[in-house]
């Protein structure tokens, strides 16, 4: 247990002083300690995603007994207070005295003892006095911003695009715990064989309420250590994810290209809907991330597969017109996968909306260009920023009168099935 602490706090900091993705850093302390067992691996992940997530409504906690205040601490510092919090807060099976006494040790092996006196006496004093009452914030958006622990400029933003009583809800459903849901591979066998199978195996398995080839799995330890995962009977993916391909429609013998491709789930899934026939051109600008996509399609059995590193913004015009429909599964600020990744609400900032919604547009009217008359294109994120979605749209259909769109517009957010926050749109070309 001890030694998960110490891990917690190393992800913690680099996480925060490097403004890494949390869940990347985790899983290379994973990779790098496998002798921790699977209670340990489970508190560890518990341990970084939790403090995490609840950032600013444990600094909240702290500042009372904090002197000079917590922006004064050094990194490391605040971290650790930071993870005890978490842990005397929100964790109500580990002992106060245990957490204060770990704290302590991991204070002294990093610090001087003033330091160590210093961890001592916060959470000590915080442990014989009340917890403090949120009820002192008067102002709604604040109120919530630090309740579900959210920046208060994002917690703003979504009031105005969604109202106070849905952005509330939308804070408290990025604080629930992600369910695990996989995609059947029904290149190798149906989603009830799968389901059977995986069942019979000793998983809790039930189907997913809106894609038609998810299922979620309640105890998902493991569950990549499994053969049917090795042996490509599915892909792990949000459920929301598992809607994008579907509604591009892609049909076998079609020439396809997904534009912005890794890591490849989408990729695959139209691979997948396509009973691998025909052409896929998976391209992405990060060269780096094509393996991921190659190594996912072997697994999975698919050979339709191309990769190709290029400039999504670059288009070559001996291209144009060539492609029987397009997936643009766009980069974006990622406000919908805040229950995946919740360094991502502490580490974006406004300007870099500004930022991605010209690349997101520039992306998207290219796209345009190599698509066949007739053709069908999907434009999707994975974000609820009403600027990165509709307005975007809005304004590539302002641009492109030969496009219209093809159904409605939807916007998921993650309160509505437990998944992730997406949006997804099918646009057609005259």
């Amino acid at each position: 247990m001890g030694n998960a602490r110490a891990l917690a706090l190393e992800a913690l900091i680099k996480v925060e002083k490097q403004k890494a993705y949390s869940h990347l850093v985790l899983n290379q302390l994973l990779s790098r300690h496998p002798q921790l067992d699977l209670r340990d691996r489970q508190l560890l992940t518990e341990l970084v995603y939790g403090t995490i997530q609840h950032q600013r409504l444990l600094d909240f906690y702290l500042e009372p007994f904090l002197k000079q205040g917590i922006a004064k601490l050094e990194g490391w510092v605040k971290q650790l207070l930071r993870l005890s919090v978490y842990q005397l807060y929100f964790l109500n099976r580990i002992p106060s005295h245990a957490v204060v006494n770990e704290a302590v040790k991991l204070a002294k092996k990093r610090g001087h003892r003033g330091i160590q006196g210093l961890v001592n006496g916060v959470l000590r004093n915080m442990l014989r006095q009340p917890k403090r009452s949120l009820d002192t914030i008067v102002e709604p958006v604040e109120r919530i911003a630090i309740e579900t622990s959210h920046p208060t400029w994002l917690v703003a933003r979504w009031v105005r695009q969604y109202g106070l009583d849905t952005a509330r809800v939308i804070c408290r459903a990025n604080n629930e715990r992600p369910a695990m849901t996989i995609r059947v591979n029904l290149l190798k066998a149906s989603k009830q064989d799968v389901l059977s199978r995986l069942t019979a195996s000793g998983y809790r398995v039930s189907e997913t309420s809106e894609a038609e080839q998810g299922l979620k799995v309640e105890n998902p330890a493991k569950l990549m250590d499994s053969p049917l995962f090795k042996e490509g009977y599915f892909t792990i993916q949000s459920e929301s994810s598992m809607l994008v391909a579907p509604l591009l429609s892609p049909q076998p013998g079609m020439k396809v290209l997904d534009l912005c491709a890794a890591p490849g789930g989408k990729t695959t899934h139209l691979a997948e809907l396509m009973a691998n026939q025909g052409r896929i051109v998976a391209n992405d600008v990060h060269k780096h991330k094509l393996r991921l996509i190659e190594t996912a399609a072997r697994r999975l059995g698919i050979t339709i597969i191309e990769v190709t590193a290029r400039d999504g913004t670059a288009v070559s015009p001996e291209e144009w017109g060539t492609f029987d429909c397009i997936l643009v599964d766009a980069p974006c600020s990622g406000f919908g996968v805040i229950k995946h990744k919740p360094d991502l609400k502490w580490n974006k900032r406004l300007e870099d909306i500004e930022q991605i919604k010209e690349l997101q547009l520039h992306l998207l009217s290219n796209a345009a260009k190599l698509l066949k008359s007739g053709g069908q294109l999907v434009y999707s994120t994975c974000t609820i920023d009403k600027e990165e979605n509709e307005g975007v749209i809005e304004r590539f259909l302002e641009y492109h009168p030969h496009f219209e769109l093809a159904g409605d517009m939807r916007q998921i957010l993650p309160q509505d099935f437990g998944s992730d926050g997406f949006f997804m749109v099918k646009l057609s070309k005259a």
